[in-house]
């Protein structure tokens, strides 16, 4: 028998899209292998100094060793397979943190017994030069109108909290994904709309089968009885929706929610980003540029309300993210001062 082969899907875009939700829905498909994402492209590339050449064994084993653990203390967790620095250097082709990362997902769905995986990190959009070379993915760009991401966004115990910096970075990421999406192949690409997928989730996931080679069931649309949506909910205030079915009124919150000024803000900063993927402004188009002495004071406020927003955080919720905190601090902390 021949070495089994993995379709590797690649989310990109922007957190707070409905990523939890499109992933439970197609975790569902017995092809498809959808964890949690412990984010090791986006937490490992920057920490990459503390191992030095990863051509010395002993490095790559050390990195390794610490993707494994941050998996361990995820969250939510990857039940049902073994990981292990041996098992996965050996079935490494060089010694890379993407290696790794394709790897563990490998490893993930061969435990599960599906020949695809997702990784929801929305934020390996940056990260494309390393996924290209050797995983060359298959990208599925989830979007969603950008001042409902903003709302939420200002709700959530992560990410920025001043619509400013919200929108700056919504606006980047789906440039990022549009750009993408010029560039490689038409078969390697595809959209979903959030709005869409709450309005038609049966069609919008069959659509995805195709896209992805995997067999359409209909437990996509029970997916907030599964195991690993009942798991996700209990793992952080953020996704206790997901053992919910489909909110479809979910859309078009900021309008009744978010102020005006905020509205306005965001759409002088990603206006234009809004009418490319077809969501019409609700004011006249201001590029006017922001003076540094308004960035330096939305910075302020910015700063303000994340202190704000962990001074609410659930200890519980805390306690979860505690361990991965450490872990990851532990390693900066060995990177050498230049």
């Amino acid at each position: 028998m021949g070495k089994q082969q993995f379709t590797a899907i690649q989310m990109i875009g922007t957190q707070r899209s409905g990523s939890n939700l499109l992933r439970l829905m197609l975790n569902q498909l017995d092809s498809v292998s959808a964890p949690h994402p412990p984010h090791i492209l986006e937490r490992f590339v920057t920490l990459l100094p503390a191992y030095g050449d990863l051509y010395d064994p002993l490095n790559f084993v050390k990195l390794a060793t610490d993707v494994c653990r941050l998996i361990e203390f995820n969250p939510v967790p990857w039940d049902g397979v073994e990981l292990s620095s041996e098992i996965i250097i050996s079935r490494c082709k060089k010694n890379s943190i993407e290696e790794i990362f394709r790897v563990v997902y490998e490893l993930r769905a061969e435990s599960q017994r599906a020949h695809i995986w997702i990784c929801k990190s929305m934020v390996n959009i940056q990260f494309v030069n390393l996924l290209e070379p050797d995983i060359k993915p298959l990208y599925l760009h989830l979007f969603r109108d950008g001042r409902d991401v903003a709302l939420s966004f200002m709700k959530a115990i992560v990410g920025e909290k001043h619509v400013y910096f919200i929108a700056k970075q919504w606006r980047e990421e789906q440039e990022a994904a549009l750009r993408l999406m010029n560039t490689i192949e038409n078969n390697r690409f595809a959209q979903v709309r959030y709005e869409s997928l709450l309005a038609n989730p049966e069609r919008e996931i069959k659509k995805l089968c195709s896209f992805m080679g995997a067999e359409y069931d209909p437990s996509v649309l029970s997916f907030f009885k599964s195991d690993e949506s009942i798991n996700t909910a209990h793992s952080g205030e953020m996704w206790k929706n997901v053992e919910k079915p489909i909110l479809k009124d979910n859309f078009n919150k900021f309008t009744k929610e978010m102020s005006v000024t905020d509205i306005q803000l965001f759409e002088q900063v990603a206006g234009e980003t809004l009418l490319k993927l077809g969501y019409p402004l609700q004011f006249p188009v201001n590029n006017t540029p922001f003076t540094r002495d308004q960035i330096e004071e939305f910075s302020a406020l910015n700063e303000q309300r994340k202190k704000e927003i962990r001074g609410k955080i659930k200890p519980e919720d805390l306690a979860k993210r505690q361990k991965q905190d450490d872990l990851l601090r532990s390693i900066r902390n060995r990177i050498p001062i230049s």
